[in-house]
């Protein structure tokens, strides 16, 4: 500038100003390049930077130090939660209650967790980069190679059980689970995830071998049954002949003339009564032997049940009017079909007659009575006043020779006829079974298929 020009102070300002923008950017350059660097300012910048502009300037660095202070706040918010996250990661792979390995293309395990470790017996150090086959059982490695074989066709995890060896020469069994899944280079890894089913594997043999024992003793049973069965139908068929015969002679004996005496009359009595009881039950044995066999034919039909009933109170009443038992049978105001054997389905109803007549109370009752079920069936029921049974002998209803307590009473019996109803009944396409309440009496039934519509 010349002398005796005047000062162009507003182009100086400009400049000045031009020249404060420039530090201030440079200064928060290097302020956000290295927030922690002393920034040399050189003395001749100083001094032209004016009171405002380096009070805006102060006041800028301070907002971005405040900036930087809760990026920092950020970041060691975001370093507690990895913390936190790798603790989790911890307690989920390391602690998980299953071994997990991971597995490269070569067999060889590139990574495993402690649970791997602690079932193998060894640190996690001998495992990795060791072949995952090194830890199998010699034998059972085709179950693991089929294993991957299955899972490269398919995709699908593959689960098989194996044995592992582990330190020591010790052996576990293992249910293990197979997947892939895509490597970081590109190539593909396996996942192989095993628990120890050891005990479980135990307990199935030990079932194993118990089934075998059971099936053992089964078809020896089966063959003892069997010739029991044979036995008893040959003896029951040679009894009746001389049965038959002693019979037979006592009845011409008890017919002759001139008449027998008292003394005489009583001893035919007791063979004819001893000789009726011994048929009745070689012809239940006879019954028994040959259901278990299979060689009972039945000659099924529609009969009237109210004739069948008919049939069986002529039959029963004498022997409960002789034991003073009341007995009462029902009344039928429609024709009720079923589907029997008519002689068999009396022989049923003969024998529940005669048990609930022989064990009720003297002057005791016994009601006969039937009803329409569901499912196009009909029961029949007799009911006793009899002492009744407890909880444990009608757990015992039903088994052959099994007279619930009777044996050494003065009533006959064989504990045979209860057993043959059932399978008798059952036979014919019914069931049958009982109630009893003690001190009051007990119920039995048996129910049959109706035959059509009843009438």
């Amino acid at each position: 500038m010349k002398a005796g020009q005047p000062k162009n102070t507003r182009g100086t300002r400009l400049d000045d100003a031009v020249v404060s923008i420039k530090v201030l950017q440079s200064l928060r350059r290097r302020a956000e390049d290295n927030p922690r660097m002393k920034v040399a300012v050189p003395p001749e910048i100083v001094n032209q930077i004016k009171a405002e502009e380096a009070q805006l300037l102060y006041h800028e660095l301070r907002v971005h130090q405040i900036e930087l202070e809760l990026q920092n706040e950020e970041l060691r918010q975001v370093q507690v939660e990895l913390e936190r996250a790798r603790e989790r990661y911890f307690d989920l792979y390391d602690l998980a209650p299953v071994g997990y390995c991971t597995v490269n293309e070569q067999g060889l395990i590139l990574e495993a967790n402690l649970t791997a470790a602690t079932l193998m017996g060894v640190s996690r150090s001998a495992l990795v980069k060791r072949p995952i086959t090194r830890f199998m059982l010699a034998h059972q490695r085709i179950i693991y190679q089929h294993s991957c074989q299955q899972l490269h066709a398919s995709g699908q995890t593959q689960t098989c059980e194996l044995q592992l060896v582990r330190e020591g020469g010790a052996t576990l069994w293992v249910s293990m689970a197979i997947n892939v899944a895509q490597g970081k280079t590109g190539g593909t890894t396996l996942r192989v995830m095993f628990k120890d089913v050891s005990e479980r594997v135990q307990l199935d043999n030990v079932l194993k071998e118990k089934s075998l024992e059971l099936e053992r003793t089964r078809q020896v049973a089966d063959k003892a049954n069997r010739a029991k069965s044979d036995f008893l139908a040959s003896m029951s068929h040679e009894l009746r002949s001389p049965l038959n015969a002693v019979l037979g002679f006592a009845q011409l004996l008890q017919a002759s003339a001139p008449a027998l005496t008292a003394v005489q009359q009583a001893s035919i009595d007791q063979i004819l009564q001893g000789g009726w009881f011994l048929l009745d039950l070689v012809n239940e044995i006879l019954d028994l032997s040959s259901i278990e066999a299979g060689k009972l034919a039945l000659v099924m039909a529609p009969e009237p049940l109210a004739d069948v009933l008919q049939d069986c109170q002529s039959l029963i009443e004498p022997l409960a009017a002789s034991s003073g038992i009341q007995i009462t049978f029902p009344a039928f105001d429609e024709v009720c079909m079923v589907q029997t054997d008519r002689r068999r389905l009396k022989q049923v109803v003969i024998n529940l007659l005669t048990n609930a007549i022989k064990y009720n109370r003297p002057q005791g009752t016994v009601n006969i009575s039937w009803r329409l079920c569901p499912g196009g069936r009909v029961r029949v029921s007799v009911q006793d006043t009899g002492l009744g049974l407890s909880a444990s002998q009608m757990a015992q209803l039903f088994q052959p020779f099994n007279r619930l307590g009777q044996e050494s009473g003065l009533l006959e019996g064989t504990g045979i006829g209860l057993v043959v109803s059932k399978q008798l009944v059952e036979l014919m396409g019914g069931s049958i079974g009982s109630h009893s309440t003690v001190g009051v009496g007990s119920e039995f039934w048996f129910e049959l298929l109706l035959c059509g519509d009843k009438h």
